[in-house]
């Protein structure tokens, strides 16, 4: 089996300094090796308590989804009661395991993504009631045309039938990297980066194996979405 490794610090300095760091990979390692498990790839993520963007694991989801692997998440601990992280592993389809929550999986995930949303629309309730009563007291919010550009902006819905562009679009981002090693590596033909990926381990969008055809459509693909 193959694991990709997910380990969060809090702070640039936290990062800087290792602090925390240690811990989380020896919970790692102890689980890829109870698992009989290969690390592929190692992701560290120095969060913001004020932010919310994690492109570290954006990067370590990609990863997972490339090679087929399963996401180790070292340290879940306050990110569940965060819906949009929450949602963002749920929906990613990707097979993961908390060290530190280790009966997650996506059915609890799930709830306590519901739980987070529903503490965060209270809170948004309590927001809007708040508002309401200062309205009643003559306070304005917002810009009087904002419901006009709602409205320029809400043309056409074709999204139901760009959903399989979509998605095929979305695997070829995943791929954009790997290719990109490739070239770099002197794999420079249809044939050779076919045969690489293939001994890598990694899948077409259908689960099967690489070829020439292929690797062309997926090149294809790239040069329409870039």
């Amino acid at each position: 089996m193959k694991i990709v490794a997910y380990i969060r610090v809090s702070t640039d300095k936290q990062g800087r300094s290792g602090l925390g760091l240690e811990a989380q990979q020896v919970a790692i390692a102890a689980y890829a090796k109870a698992a009989n498990a290969v690390t592929v790839a190692e992701f560290q993520e120095v969060e913001s308590g004020r932010n919310n963007a994690r492109p570290e694991l954006e990067k370590a989801l990609k990863m997972a989804r490339v090679m087929g692997a399963k996401l180790v998440i070292a340290k879940l601990d306050r990110l569940s009661r965060n819906a949009a992280f929450l949602l963002k592993l749920q929906d990613s389809g990707v097979d993961f395991v908390c060290c530190d929550m280790p009966d997650a999986n996506a059915l609890t995930v799930g709830i306590m993504s519901v739980i987070a949303q529903a503490e965060s629309r209270m809170i948004g309730d309590r927001t809007r009631a708040a508002m309401q009563a200062a309205k009643a007291r003559g306070q304005k919010f917002g810009n009087p045309n904002g419901a006009a550009a709602l409205r320029r902006a809400g043309k056409g819905n074709g999204a139901a039938c760009a959903v399989q562009r979509e998605r095929a679009n979305a695997r070829a981002h995943d791929l954009a990297d790997v290719l990109e090693d490739l070239n770099g590596k002197g794999f420079g033909t249809l044939r050779e980066q076919a045969d690489e990926l293939n001994k890598r381990g990694i899948k077409t969008a259908r689960g099967g194996q690489w070829h020439p055809n292929t690797v062309a459509r997926l090149r294809q693909r790239l040069a329409q979405v870039s």
